[in-house]
């Protein structure tokens, strides 16, 4: 009888303690966000002449063929990359 209200009493204060700990560590995460996310301070400022945003896109990028460590070859393959919308701006 007492083993098992001691290990419920255990039981009770590890659910506490992981409990405080997810809720702690949502909070650092919410915290971390940005608090204007649609807010892109660098990019308010271009030069219109020399820079543009050029958009979203996929590519195609080719993994050459490999060995592992124990000698079993492994073939080549396609796979498609999407790259994100951003500033280009020509050099003079």
């Amino acid at each position: 009888m007492t083993d098992g209200f001691k290990r419920a009493i255990a039981l009770g204060a590890a659910t506490v303690a992981l409990a405080g700990g997810a809720l702690l560590s949502s909070v650092g995460v919410a915290s971390a966000a940005p608090s204007h996310p649609g807010d892109h301070s660098p990019t308010r400022h271009i030069d219109r002449g020399r820079c543009h945003m050029v958009h979203g896109h996929w590519t195609r990028t080719w993994h050459p063929a490999w060995r592992d460590r124990h000698g079993v070859r492994h073939p080549g393959y396609w796979t498609r990359t999407w790259h994100r919308e951003h500033l280009v701006c020509r050099r003079h």
